[in-house]
């Protein structure tokens, strides 16, 4: 189980890294900048904590001898962003 928490702690940073990488395009000035919409900058935030927060809880549960929750627990945010990649979400 711990090996698995380890690969689901590892996903989690590499989302993080990818939600920074993108951050520019949420929140610059540039032509395809949303120039810091709200609601845009609240889900960013929001996923980037999550993101980060996902292993730690993790880690807690295991050391709380629930490995199983805590796993789970780790794997949400990949899963969560997997699920809302293919959702047909079409802004126009």
């Amino acid at each position: 189980m711990k090996g698995m928490l380890i690969l689901a702690a590892a996903a989690d940073l590499g989302l993080a890294a990818l939600l920074v990488g993108v951050s520019g395009f949420i929140f610059g000035g540039g032509p395809e900048g949303m120039n810091g919409e709200t609601g845009a900058a609240i889900a960013w935030t929001a996923a980037f904590v999550a993101t980060l927060l996902a292993p730690l809880l993790g880690f807690f549960l295991l050391r709380r001898r629930h490995p199983g929750l805590g796993v789970l627990v780790a794997s949400l945010p990949p899963i969560g962003a997997v699920f809302l990649a293919f959702l047909p979400l079409h802004p126009y």
